[in-house]
């Protein structure tokens, strides 16, 4: 299943839930399958959509959401809802009105989807028990992806932190001692250091980073605060190598060598595997999706 698609089950029914310029869409071809079944879906939906109240829900929230939308060819529509003869399919709707509530995909998770607001109320068509159902289990997703947010935020603070004293400590017993800088430049060293590091991980320069990068670094963030949960794991281990290099008097431009060699090694190893999943829980409340049980293994 792609990143951006994710499963709910809902009265036994799998629900996809894809994500679509950072806002969720919700299968109703799938929600339509708990009613009448896969060969039936695509008639609940053009039923449903051709109603006079679904009409103007779609409207009304496409107004609110999309500056974009064609108001003259929705009213078209809404003239012509109720009529025995008026047929409306989510393409048509879509082409016409230029409506961003509704999209139509093909493919493996192909099928009519809808913003999670028309979603709900779709839920209706199909029973008031169904669509209760669920936003419960909507909600316990987006519970689930918060705390999965809140561990990997957590993770990567104390990542940020591991073996950086390690790695200060030994600029200043070891680099700056023997640094041709003036005395009141000889703090820079703690900068090129860093940007060792930077480079052979990030393969770029804090100065790059900022510099490609002028709004995020307006807001006060820097190349580490974007990093993975991975990259920041190979950084924590660059930190302490570097160090030891750094006690044996190895020289900058060999160090940067082996620290590349190493960087690109171990990403590729836990590139390989999900790095959250081995955390310990820290707490009972600290819990990831993992198929049925949103746990992590102690």
């Amino acid at each position: 299943m792609s990143k951006q698609n994710k499963i709910i089950q809902v009265q036994n029914i799998d629900i996809t839930i894809s994500q679509i310029n950072e806002m969720d869409y919700i299968s109703l071809t799938d929600m339509a399958n708990a009613k009448e079944g896969e060969a039936r879906a695509a008639d609940i939906i053009k039923n449903w959509i051709r109603t006079r109240s679904t009409l103007e829900f779609l409207g009304v929230w496409e107004q609110m959401n999309n500056p974009n939308f064609k108001v003259v060819e929705f009213d078209h529509f809404k003239s012509q809802a109720g009529l025995p003869s008026f047929v409306l399919s989510p393409g048509a709707w879509i082409e016409a009105t230029n409506a961003t509530g509704l999209l139509v995909k093909l493919g493996k998770y192909g099928g009519t989807y809808a913003h999670r607001d028309i979603a709900f109320e779709f839920g209706s068509a199909i029973s008031p028990v169904f669509k209760l159902y669920l936003i419960k289990e909507y909600q316990r997703l987006k519970e689930v992806e918060s705390n999965q947010y809140n561990l990997e935020w957590n993770v990567k603070r104390i990542l940020s932190k591991v073996n950086y004293t390690i790695q200060t400590d030994a600029v200043k017993d070891y680099i700056i001692p023997h640094s041709t800088l003036p005395e009141a430049k000889k703090s820079l060293e703690y900068a090129e250091e860093a940007d060792v590091l930077n480079l052979a991980l990030f393969k770029c320069t804090a100065k790059q980073w900022r510099e490609a990068n002028p709004q995020l670094a307006l807001q006060g963030m820097n190349i580490r605060d974007i990093a993975s949960i991975n990259e920041l794991a190979v950084l924590s281990n660059l930190e302490s190598a570097n160090a030891d290099m750094m006690r044996n008097g190895i020289a900058r431009n060999i160090r940067f060598q082996k620290l590349y060699e190493i960087a690109r090694y171990q990403l590729e190893i836990l590139n390989k595997q999900d790095f959250l999943k081995s955390i310990k829980k820290s707490s009972p409340d600290i819990y990831l999706e993992d198929g049925s049980q949103n746990q992590l293994p102690e």
